[in-house]
């Protein structure tokens, strides 16, 4: 199933519940995980990062699909506390999702490639990680002084985001700027969609992140847009090769998707708002 070819968002939005693909999802949804990604994902792509928003339908679909599989989850790099606010984690008299011990559950949330973790209204981070905030805080500081006009800096707490996209004249800039600073720092630099991040130097990525958020289930599928949701397909077709986990891998196209990432693809979907739809079908 890992190597079924990709079909295009009109292929998804009138086949997806009769689909062979998505036949084991909908056939057995207490054995299955539904992971996506956020910015591009669930949340149009913008200049400024702290406006990005999930596109409308996006939170109330998530919500549902939480009550019908055995896991529903996004996998970001963005900062745990942003993803659960804007999906709205710590509503769950609204959505439902309050245990009886009175805890919240449903949606889960991997913030900063798994450094992070929110379920409800409570956010842990990785036990590696809290010592890095005060390196992290002296580049963000940096950052803010030294980055040209346009060029947007982005704290996240325990990494930090050099966004060029408002400037591109800039993008050597902060490509020199970011490696400059990792070698000082000894943070790690990764280029990603228009920017440069500096992150932790801790095993940590997408694909870990989901490897754990689905354990112990035997379907799961990921939906990216970008060559940061690359090690998610990744960990997928391991799965699917090591443990016979039955996996579907969805691109979220856009004008600015990798290749590879189509690729590697079984399905892809038209941006957020194909995105959505498909989730609904899969209600």
């Amino acid at each position: 199933m890992a190597g079924a070819p990709a079909t295009s968002v009109r292929a998804v939005e009138h086949e997806a519940p009769e689909s062979s693909l998505w036949a084991p999802f909908l056939d057995d949804p207490q054995r299955a995980a539904i992971v996506t990604d956020f910015d591009g994902t669930l949340a149009p792509i913008v200049d400024d990062p702290s406006e990005s928003r999930p596109l409308p339908g996006a939170v109330e679909v998530l919500h549902l699909l939480s009550h019908r599989y055995a896991r529903v989850g996004v996998v970001s790099g963005r900062p745990a506390a942003f993803i659960a606010e804007h999906l709205r984690l710590g509503e769950c008299e609204e959505f439902g999702q309050r245990d009886e011990a009175g805890q919240c559950n449903g949606l889960m949330v991997s913030g900063l490639y798994g450094l992070e973790k929110a379920e409800g209204d409570q956010i842990t981070p990785h036990p590696d990680a809290e010592g890095w905030r005060e390196v992290v805080d002296e580049v963000v500081a940096a950052a803010e002084e030294e980055a040209p006009e346009g060029v947007v800096v982005e704290h996240k707490g325990l990494s930090v985001t050099l966004h060029y996209r408002a400037a591109r004249e800039h993008e050597g800039w902060v490509r020199e700027w970011a490696e400059e600073r990792a070698r000082d720092s000894g943070l790690a630099p990764h280029p990603a969609r228009m920017s440069y991040e500096l992150r932790l130097p801790i095993e940590s990525d997408k694909g870990s992140a989901l490897t754990e958020l689905v354990h112990g289930l035997s379907i799961a599928c990921f939906a990216g847009d970008d060559s940061g949701d690359l090690p998610a397909f990744e960990a997928l077709d391991r799965l699917a090769r090591d443990e016979d986990m039955t996996v579907v891998k969805v691109a979220v196209r856009s004008d600015e998707s990798p290749s590879e990432l189509l690729e590697r693809a079984d399905v892809e979907v038209d941006g957020p708002e194909g995105m959505v739809e498909l989730f609904k079908a899969l209600l």
